[in-house]
């Protein structure tokens, strides 16, 4: 959006010149950056509501996978804490967040129904719905695999964020190659493999390509961006993280072209 700006560097330069118009200019940015926001947060109370349904989702979703298998291990919840540790939540949020993991691990959670109440708030930010799904994975592979339960239940979640099988899976070897970065233990014979996976793209894809697949998914992670859609901001810096691992299949790529 530029009329913000075109608006405030014209009347700047029409009232004191040139000077005056690049302030204009730079008041008209944060107008419209400030425009875009409420835009795509539907204003304070929609935001705050998109807030708490992310919010409830992520960790109701969370337990209700621990318990995929019949019962939570000890390992499990070291995952989960660890996770939560990474989020950076205040001590407020992660006593929420505890209650509602016990609650999506109760017997007779209705996740479906959770799953319509975010489609119906949350559903128009596809980076939300997106990232409700990274979150998930995440922690499903924290113990280096991810056991059949747990697949089924990634797979309904899914399902009922309305993501076809074949971007799911996609999405699940995306994770799984950054995922590997992230622990910077990749053999070498398989680092340019998975860093093409990592980002989503083939090994015979062009330079541009390239390039536009790693400038979405940074975008997609962008902080500013991130928050303009809703995630709480102690809930921003483990999805931030995750450019880190991108980065570096970029740079690994960039390295074996000879970039």
């Amino acid at each position: 959006m530029f009329i913000g700006k075109i608006i405030g560097f014209l009347l700047g330069y029409w009232i004191g010149g040139f000077w005056l118009g690049l302030l204009g200019l730079f008041i008209g940015h944060l107008f419209d950056r400030g425009y875009a926001i409420a835009r795509r947060g539907g204003g304070p109370q929609q935001r705050q509501r998109i807030q708490d349904v992310f919010f409830r989702t992520v960790f109701t979703t969370m337990g209700h996978l621990a318990k995929a298998d019949g019962r939570i291990s000890e390992a499990e919840v070291k995952q989960t804490e660890h996770f939560m540790a990474q989020m950076g939540l205040t001590a407020e949020h992660r006593q929420q967040a505890i209650s509602l993991f016990k609650e999506g691990a109760a017997l007779g959670f209705d996740m479906q129904a959770q799953l319509r109440e975010f489609r119906t708030v949350c559903g128009r930010h596809r980076n939300l719905v997106q990232l409700l799904l990274v979150y998930l994975i995440h922690v499903a592979v924290a113990d280096g695999r991810i056991e059949p339960s747990e697949q089924r239940v990634l797979g309904e979640v899914a399902e009922g964020l309305g993501i076809p099988r074949f971007a799911f899976e996609q999405l699940l070897r995306m994770i799984l190659a950054q995922e590997a970065f992230g622990t910077g233990q990749v053999p070498r014979e398989d680092n340019i493999k998975l860093a093409y996976e990592a980002l989503g793209v083939k090994e015979t894809a062009s330079d541009a390509e390239i390039k536009r697949a790693y400038r979405k998914l940074m975008s997609q992670y962008h902080p500013d961006k991130l928050i303009g859609e809703g995630v709480p901001d102690d809930m921003v810096q483990a999805a931030t993280e995750r450019s880190q691992e991108i980065q570096k299949a970029y740079d690994t790529i960039k390295k074996a072209r000879g970039k």
